[in-house]
């Protein structure tokens, strides 16, 4: 397996370029723009209608991503065919988003399959864009590079949000779909081109029955390996809790922006790219110290900082003070999901990182499910979002306690 021997190689920043390039999906088709389209223009949010439908497109997607990536992320390794995942993942959410510009009102069921495609594209190719980091940068760099994919991915979000605004504003909505697919496809290509290449083997059906084969018994081996090793299994615990208060946030802040603080869709957009902007700042700053001070640390800190931010936000009541409690929670978002992969990382052994990543991806994918439940009932009970938002402090609090206990690997 090919290593990376320097910290700056066409490699290393094509890897960072494509997460600049599959962030413009992210910020407008999975957050800030589409969804309230679909929602509202597409179905009718009638009863809430239309966040049912958004909602099984969102957990049917994600569910098929956490269930396959520990798989197909054995089969890469064994078969030597990380790239192709990785292209053809890319070109699913690609083509997907490009004919989302066909839908029109009425059309749900179509716009539901382009979601669920669309996401599975999305969410399935960032395994395999994951598991490249420990191929292309050393152990002792991997915080920075892990660090700068995510800044570099800020900018993919501001970027986009920026060239979509005038079309939004001008109600041309079905032209920010292609260009979403424009932007994702052009800045991917570097990656597509530059990432190490696979193995020259061709796998034939009995070759991709002997994979999967392979692939069954290193998974449940993985497994094991998880259960005996305390510090792994430690670790991923406690990911598990914090990543679900970081995906509870992520879901429910431009909910709790428009319900309880009246933000208009025009505020929120301006809202979601300030974020950004403070996100990449501390992607940035704290890139260098996530391999000086080790990954563990920034991880703490980031969480104290996301438990003051909830807490801070059950007393917001004026737009200027959300925007302030937002910007300071994004210095931490880029920072805990850098921090929270290179440490990760660390616990890998060489040659399985597909395979290890799947399921690193999977806790991921899983672990946005009671955070949200949480969050809706304390509302439902209390009437008001403050008490919820209040609740999902908990997590973060929790996935702190257990991450002190966490002893940090070895660096190679």
């Amino acid at each position: 397996m090919k290593t990376a021997s320097r910290l700056f190689s066409k490699e290393i920043f094509s890897w960072c370029l494509y997460d600049f390039a599959n962030s413009s999906y992210s910020a407008i088709i999975a957050t800030v723009i589409f969804p309230v389209y679909y929602v509202n223009v597409i179905v009718g949010n009638d009863a809430g209608i239309g966040d049912l439908w958004w909602g099984r497109a969102i957990s049917l997607s994600m569910a098929f991503v956490a269930l396959s990536s520990p798989f197909l992320g054995g089969i890469a390794d064994y078969g030597g065919t990380r790239k192709r995942f990785l292209i053809g993942y890319s070109m699913v959410a690609i083509l997907s988003v490009v004919l989302m510009s066909a839908l029109e009102a009425g059309m749900v069921f179509v716009g539901f399959l382009l979601i669920v495609a669309a996401n599975i594209g999305f969410e399935g190719g960032l395994v395999f864009y994951n598991s490249y980091l420990p191929v292309i940068a050393q152990r002792s760099h991997q915080g920075r590079v892990s660090a700068w994919g995510f800044g570099l991915g800020y900018i993919g979000s501001f970027t986009a949000l920026i060239l979509s605004l005038p079309l939004v504003k001008s109600d041309q909505l079905s032209l920010v779909w292609p260009l979403v697919g424009i932007i994702f496809f052009l800045f991917a290509l570097p990656a597509f081109v530059n990432l190490p290449s696979d193995n020259k083997t061709t796998l034939n059906g009995k070759g991709f029955v002997k994979a999967a084969m392979y692939n069954a018994s290193r998974l449940f081996g993985s497994l094991r390996e998880l259960l005996r090793e305390r510090e792994l299994r430690r670790f991923l615990i406690s990911y598990f809790i914090y990543e679900d208060g970081t995906n509870t946030v992520i879901v429910f802040s431009s909910i709790f922006a428009a319900a309880t603080l009246n933000f208009t869709n025009s505020e929120l957009i301006y809202l979601f790219m300030t974020v950004q902007v403070t996100a990449f700042a501390g992607s940035m700053i704290m890139a260098k110290p996530i391999d000086v001070w080790g990954p563990k640390k920034v991880i703490a800190i980031s969480l104290v900082l996301w438990s003051a931010v909830a807490i801070v936000s059950y007393f917001v009541t004026a737009k200027s003070e959300f925007f302030v409690v937002a910007t300071t929670a994004g210095l931490g978002l880029g920072t805990v999901q850098a921090a929270s992969r290179a440490f990760f990382a660390g616990f890998i052994p060489q040659g399985r990182e597909s395979e290890y990543f799947g399921v690193y991806s999977m806790i991921g994918k899983t672990s946005a499910i009671l955070g949200p439940l949480i969050f809706g009932m304390t509302s439902a009970y209390f009437k008001s979002q403050r008490p919820a938002i209040v609740s999902i402090s908990l997590f973060f609090i929790i996935g702190f306690i257990l991450l002190m206990r966490v002893k940090p690997p070895v660096k190679g």
